[in-house]
């Protein structure tokens, strides 16, 4: 019986490649995702822990992730050491070249309502937010009311569930698409 796939496991990845399998089967595998990481530079720093973890996992699942430096201990330095004007031009060009949008918002900024805003409102892209559930009483309701079918919010208690969370989320670069029978 032919089998032809469809859907990648999660409902934000939207990158497949189609390939003949061994017995003529059209196969359909999640290819790697160039992803946006975002995490505020400016505001709160308190979750860095969190992002770290995103970021590892993302990396794990053999994803490139553009903006990893931003959960670096000098990220501000590194930031505030060339132009505004560069930083936006930067920012504006991995925002156009990513495939997906994930984001620590916890301790939420202008930059990442700015990031999470454009790309709802000009793009097509998609948008996974994480933040600490003990904190959402201080973050942007319009980032922990997000209604916007591109978005998925993604409360967590504690750093533990973050892994299980991201890669229910984001599928592994590779990993063979859920397919229907046909």
């Amino acid at each position: 019986m032919n089998r032809t796939a469809s859907t990648c496991p999660s409902r934000l990845f939207s990158h497949r490649i189609a390939a003949i399998g061994r017995r003529g089967e059209r196969q359909v595998f999640c290819s790697t995702m160039k992803i946006y990481l975002g995490f505020t530079v400016a505001g709160s720093r308190s979750t860095i822990e969190a992002a770290k973890k995103i970021l590892s996992v993302l990396q794990s699942l053999g994803h490139e992730v553009l903006t990893s430096h931003l959960v670096s201990k000098d990220a501000w330095d590194a930031d505030r050491s060339v132009a505004p004007q560069k930083i936006f031009a930067r920012d504006m060009n991995w925002l156009a070249r990513c495939d997906l949008f994930v984001a620590e918002v916890t301790g939420s900024s202008f930059g990442l309502g700015f990031e999470t805003g454009y790309l709802l409102g000009a793009t097509a892209k998609k948008t996974l937010l994480f933040f600490e559930r003990a904190a959402e009483h201080r973050i942007s309701l319009l980032l922990t009311g997000n209604t916007h079918p591109n978005c998925v919010l993604a409360p967590y208690s504690h750093l533990g569930e973050l892994e299980e969370l991201v890669r229910r989320h984001v599928p592994a670069a590779g990993l063979p698409a859920q397919s229907d029978r046909t």
